[in-house]
């Protein structure tokens, strides 16, 4: 496969999970942070990342609209609910694995 395929197809596959979340607004970033270790923070940092890279001036505000398909603070007051005891307790026990696997 060509580089400029490879790129067309990653970048298709990029805006589907943007589409797939826009439409799971019921998933919250920390239970993907539990589960896959990224959210949507995590995809926009990535997003400014490499558009800073390519010399495309973003910052997190506009690369947050992007991925959560709304400005970030709409997002958050309309579909972002308090985390749960669990759910801290849980993101908790993934961070200390981290720090404590780190060489």
């Amino acid at each position: 496969m060509d580089q400029q395929t490879q790129t067309e197809l990653e970048a298709a596959a990029f805006r589907s999970l943007i589409k797939h979340l826009d439409k799971r607004k019921d998933v919250q970033n920390i239970d993907l942070m539990i589960l896959a270790g990224f959210c949507r923070n995590c995809m926009s940092k990535w997003l400014m990342t490499a558009a800073n890279d390519k010399g495309v001036p973003m910052d997190y505000d506009q690369a947050r609209e992007h991925v959560y398909c709304m400005p970030y603070n709409d997002w958050k007051e309309k579909h972002q609910l308090p985390a749960t005891d669990e759910q801290m307790a849980a993101f908790s026990a993934i961070e200390k694995t981290k720090q404590t696997t780190k060489v």
